[in-house]
């Protein structure tokens, strides 16, 4: 049963979203407002390409620059949308790449941290299913 089984007219969030792991631990992002923390990125806008939302969604968020020709796909989460009306989707396409520079939080951004296993209950839920798919391909310090 896909979600949309589940839910046949549940809107869906389509977002894109930056898988940056460094000494075992995930770099995640608190917005301002938000009580939870989310992976970098966020909604492409109109015409764009996962890889030019990916690189605009992380500059603006983090001041970092992504190589684009290092992004690569990672895993696609379909997930309960955190903050949303219930039945309400998002599906969350996760990349690595490579970044130039050290990420510091923007003016949406009100902290960025880097999580691990133990953090899960600190993330929304797609947040949490790419934390256990980085532990389980051992990415992830416990």
């Amino acid at each position: 049963m896909t979600p949309s089984d589940r839910f046949p007219s549940a809107p869906v969030i389509d977002a894109i979203a930056w898988v940056r792991v460094r000494e075992g631990r995930v770099l995640n992002v608190r917005a301002h407002g938000k009580d939870a923390f989310y992976l970098p990125g966020g909604k492409r806008e109109p015409g764009e390409t996962d890889a030019q939302t990916l690189v605009r969604e992380v500059a603006e968020e983090l001041a970092v620059r992504l190589d684009p020709e290092t992004i690569a796909l990672f895993t696609v989460i379909d997930e309960a949308a955190h903050g949303y009306p219930a039945g309400t989707r998002v599906r969350l396409a996760c990349y690595t790449a490579e970044a130039a520079g050290d990420p510091v939080p923007s003016a949406e951004i009100a902290e960025l941290a880097w999580l691990g296993p133990d953090d899960a209950d600190r993330c929304a839920p797609a947040g949490v299913r790419v934390l256990a798919e980085l532990t389980a391909r051992g990415l992830l310090a416990a």
